[in-house]
């Protein structure tokens, strides 16, 4: 089975390296992943694009737009990326170059951290993304439920606030990441609800192979697996780890458990190539 990761992070971020170091062991590095993810047959990872300063560090209001990768100089060939926005840098002169960067062949959607920037989905700041979103056919992806951070603000990520702006802009795609989890039954029912809201299942576990382990067996993710049952929608979701807050290889085992298998090819592979058209080239 060919499987797509469609939420990753290669990003020079402090907090994701000592994530790496300090709970899931992960070797957070280019070579890191070259191996990590040649070894579990990964085609195609999709990086979200964010970046920090020296000042404030993530989430970071200094950040320029557009937010991209910068862990090392290159990026592996089997990767793409959405370039982040930072909601404070949005002038007439960042939008241009923002649209400058998604007309770049590796940039496949662009990335709105909600929770992490004081914004809703729906404010005003974001149109101007939104209206590039549909003039270049790309999809938005939003932050959404818990904050890795707690200078995070819970409310702005709450997934609830997608359904105003995936009703105002049909022509537009949008993917929930983390499936707006704690709140994963109103993410269910947006998808459910709109055609053109997906949701990716990166970053439900943070840690080893030893705590997803632990969790698929237990009651925690009971929410979950109602939320999933509840939407019977398994046709919206994708596959996605938020490396390197888990080992990709343990990950695709998780979710594997959790997905039934009718429904794998969809949620590992095809739904990408709805959802992120831009990737098509990349995969032949």
């Amino acid at each position: 089975m060919k499987i797509i990761d469609a939420h990753i992070h290669f990003s020079n971020i402090q907090s994701f390296h000592q994530t790496a170091k300090e709970l899931s062991y992960v070797d957070y590095s280019y070579d890191g992943y070259v191996k990590e993810y040649n070894e579990a047959n990964v085609v195609l990872s999709i990086a979200m694009g964010v970046t920090e300063t020296s000042g404030m560090g993530f989430p970071d209001y200094e950040a320029k737009t557009p937010m991209g990768i910068d862990l090392t100089e290159a990026i592996p060939e089997n990767m793409v990326y959405c370039p982040g926005i930072n909601p404070y840098d949005l002038s007439e002169e960042t939008l241009d170059k923002l649209e400058m960067e998604i007309q770049k062949p590796q940039a496949v959607g662009m990335k709105i951290y909600l929770g992490y920037y004081p914004f809703y989905a729906y404010d005003e700041v974001y149109e101007p993304v939104y209206a590039l979103a549909e003039k270049y056919g790309l999809p938005i992806v939003f932050h959404t439920g818990d904050t890795y951070s707690e200078r995070g603000l819970l409310k702005y990520a709450h997934p609830l606030t997608i359904d105003e702006v995936a009703v105002k802009h049909r022509k537009v795609n949008f993917m929930m990441a983390h499936f707006g989890d704690p709140w994963t039954l109103t993410g269910a029912e947006l998808i459910y609800k709109n055609s053109n809201v997906f949701a990716d299942l990166s970053g439900l576990i943070v840690g080893t192979e030893k705590e997803l382990k632990k969790h698929s067996e237990g009651r925690f993710l009971d929410h979950l697996r109602h939320a999933l049952v509840f939407s019977n929608s398994y046709d919206k979701l994708l596959f996605g780890t938020d490396w390197p807050l888990a080992p990709i290889g343990p990950y695709i085992e998780f979710i594997k458990a959790l997905i039934p298998e009718e429904h794998h090819e969809d949620v590992f592979y095809n739904t990408a190539l709805k959802v992120f058209p831009k990737i098509k080239p990349f995969l032949t």
